[in-house]
């Protein structure tokens, strides 16, 4: 039972809170005293906040789920955990998770709320409609961003700011579009926006954002030295998460990240040029 549990909170997903963490790195402060240990904690608390925020979707869609080939198997649809318990761990864990934002700084309980709040008005109604269902997804993302800047009072650059933004549309619409394909006449069923988008709308917004997020992403470099070595790097990663979605090997970004290894090298190849470019 305790198995299911876990598998409930998608700990895997975890790793978009990292996002956090990329205002101090990039401003080379990352080994600053306090920073990791004031990081890890809030780290820790949008964590807890992301598994509320998935039990609570698990919850409102499990009828859907039951459409999905693999959702079909997570605890909540599949009966493992009833609602009732659901109900409760998604309470727990929202309250752990400002309890323990409000131990490490006031100044990430608006942030934490704000994504408490877009969480749940993503689940209940802003997925499924078209184009606002990307920016809800992108608005997690900005939150985290602006929550790492205020914890550890770093400006983000307008540059960054748009190339997190067009990256989480450019990921969110990969995954929309993977879902699509893969589900076929089936997608209405599972995501009722899928059965909204008119036939290649969602690849022509792919490139789209693809294309742009590597001009910001190269803006953002021109006065970073040596990080602008790691662009070609950046256009390899968009290249080859194209080519999985659109070759129907799955669309999703911490997934596609784990289980490709080009692409983990590259996120790792990535971490150690900034490292290079700012710190040695």
């Amino acid at each position: 039972m305790m198995a299911a549990y876990l598998t409930m909170l998608r700990p895997v997903q975890w790793l978009k809170n990292l996002m956090i963490f990329f205002p101090p790195l990039l401003a080379g402060q990352i080994v600053m005293p306090d920073v990791l240990g004031k990081g890890l904690s809030t780290f820790c608390a949008f964590c807890l906040m992301s598994s509320a925020g998935y039990v609570f979707n698990d919850l409102l869609d499990r009828e859907r789920d039951l459409n999905h080939p693999r959702k079909r198997f997570r605890p909540v649809p599949s009966g493992v955990i009833n609602v009732q318990s659901a109900c409760i761990s998604a309470i727990l864990l929202c309250v752990l998770s400002l309890l323990l934002a409000w131990l490490v700084s006031y100044r990430i309980l608006p942030y934490l709320a704000g994504y408490a709040v877009v969480s749940v008005l993503y689940s209940l109604f802003l997925k499924h409609i078209p184009i606002v269902d990307l920016f809800g997804i992108s608005a997690g993302f900005l939150i985290r961003l602006q929550a790492g800047g205020e914890l550890f009072q770093i400006p983000i650059s307008p540059w960054l700011f748009l190339t997190v933004f067009l990256l989480s549309v450019f990921l969110s619409t990969g995954k929309r579009l993977s879902e699509s394909l893969s589900l076929g006449v089936h997608a209405g069923k599972h995501r009722t926006s899928l059965s909204r988008y008119p036939e290649g709308f969602l690849a022509g917004t792919m490139y789209m954002t693809g294309t742009v997020v590597l001009v910001t992403y190269a803006m953002y470099t021109l006065n970073k030295h040596k990080l602008l070595y790691s662009v070609p790097l950046c256009l390899f990663g968009l290249l080859r998460f194209i080519l999985r979605v659109t070759s129907g090997k799955g669309g999703d970004p911490t997934e596609a990240l784990l289980n490709d290894s080009l692409l983990l090298l590259v996120g790792l190849l990535w971490v150690a040029l900034v490292v290079w470019s700012i710190y040695l």
